[in-house]
């Protein structure tokens, strides 16, 4: 038995199944966009930790803050104590993503634990008990993480929910606008939001509406600006939070620190985490000063909420993007990205939908162009298949049929390209066995 065998086994006997296991590879190291095994093998990693990893695996300055801090101290819950990587944290992300004209913030420890606070905080400045979330979302796996979160599979048998969440249809153009122009289809679904007012929930008992400018588990999936922007004009004719769920789109993603700044829209509350940390596991809920305030002292946070380790690799996290400029970066590599698949969907007519903001980019793969009829044993097949010749990368999408790129912004031109070469051989491989067995099923 190898060693990778070997690790497998021992996670079987001892891990929880509910805890996921999406392919059956090992990682005992990893620098910048590579990874290796247990036996030394390399993997391109075109999934970064599921989006945490944007400064690349092992990123020195991360690692040197990292050593730095844990030697003056590894923990204090800032409860307690006051510490300066807290503060200095905080100041950071305010001066970075401003909420108006002041701005405050919390520091947490995960990107669930960000969303069911930022709900705390709009529950408490409304005085009201609703929240609207929407189809296709992900907003973690905690109670009420799971709530507002989608997708019926990763809920099953964990009932009962939190109350008072409402869930009307995502702006998805393309499994839903039926040939209507953006901004047609856009106005569309806000018209299906204001009747939810009528027929789901009164406006005047809803806390918050919270929204992922691009949905990430849902299939990287863009709002459409106008809908987003009348949106903004909702909430504020209600009184309503408006809530941003950046935790996949954020820190350099999309070719912005933020997806909401390519939309012109700031909301009242934001949540954060993922590439955040650099690694390190911290989250926060950065928000308009007036909104944040109305949280009464003890009903935020957490023991371990802005660790000093983790807030010293925030910093430099995003020092190191800034230093390498990692939102252009990201422009450059989305660019790259949607121009292949653009091309390569003239070949294998699988490929219905290349979308996306900056590195952000999702390829929906469908039968007969047809956004009712997923193609996920194609998509599992190829990425399958890219996995054995060593890249590895992710579907997303409801039905898992989109390929969804979350590839450490500082992967080489050299290693993009050789990773999306290898997608391309392999979707083209599973569209001829594909072909294939059509032809063969026809003769027999």
């Amino acid at each position: 038995m190898g060693q990778n065998e070997a690790l497998l086994a021992r996670r079987a006997a001892v891990v929880a199944p509910g805890v996921p296991r999406v392919t059956t590879r090992t990682v005992a190291s990893a620098t910048g966009a590579t990874l290796r095994d247990h036996e030394g093998a390399g993997i391109l990693d075109f999934a970064g930790g599921i989006g945490v990893m944007n400064v690349g695996h092992g990123n020195a300055k991360v690692v040197a803050a990292i050593k730095a801090q844990a030697d003056l101290l590894l923990h204090n819950c800032f409860h307690i104590a006051t510490y300066e990587p807290y503060v200095a944290l905080c100041e950071r992300l305010a001066a970075l993503l401003p909420h108006g004209e002041a701005t405050k913030v919390v520091l947490l420890n995960s990107g669930a634990e960000a969303v069911e606070n930022a709900v705390k905080i709009a529950r408490q400045a409304t005085g009201r008990p609703a929240v609207i979330c929407f189809t296709g979302s992900f907003h973690g796996r905690t109670l009420l993480g799971m709530t507002l979160t989608s997708k019926v599979s990763y809920k099953a048998g964990c009932g009962p929910f939190a109350p008072d969440v409402y869930r009307v249809r995502y702006p998805n153009h393309f499994r839903y606008g039926q040939g209507l122009e953006l901004d047609d289809f856009a106005s569309q679904e806000i018209g299906r939001l204001r009747e939810a007012f009528d027929h789901t929930v009164a406006a005047s008992d809803v806390a918050a509406i919270i929204v992922e400018p691009v949905q990430g588990e849902g299939g990287f999936v863009p709002v459409p600006p106008s809908w987003l922007r009348d949106l903004r004009a909702i909430c504020d004719e209600h009184g309503i939070v408006l809530i941003f769920d950046e935790v996949q789109s954020g820190f350099c993603r999309t070719g912005k620190w933020a997806a909401y700044e390519h939309y012109g829209v700031t909301p009242d509350l934001s949540t954060w985490a993922k590439s955040m940390g650099g690694g390190l596991p911290i989250s926060a809920v950065i928000g308009k000063a007036e909104v944040m305030d109305a949280a009464a002292p003890g009903t935020l946070g957490g023991t371990y909420g802005g660790n000093p380790v983790a807030c010293a690799a925030s910093l430099a996290a995003i020092d190191a993007m800034e230093e390498l400029d990692l939102n252009t970066r990201a422009m450059a590599i989305g660019e790259t990205v949607r121009a292949r698949f653009t091309a390569l969907a003239t070949r294998c007519p699988l490929i219905a939908d290349v979308r996306g903001l900056g590195a952000m980019i999702g390829i929906e793969c469908v039968e007969d162009g047809d956004p009712a009829k997923p193609a996920t044993r194609f998509v599992k097949d190829a990425l399958a298949h890219a996995l054995e010749r060593g890249v590895l990368a992710l579907s997303a999408g409801m039905h898992g049929n989109v390929i969804r790129f979350l590839s450490p912004l500082v992967i080489t031109d050299e290693e993009l390209d050789h990773g999306l070469t290898v997608l391309e051989e392999e979707l083209l491989a599973a569209w001829g066995r594909i072909e294939a067995s059509h032809v063969a099923s026809a003769h027999s």
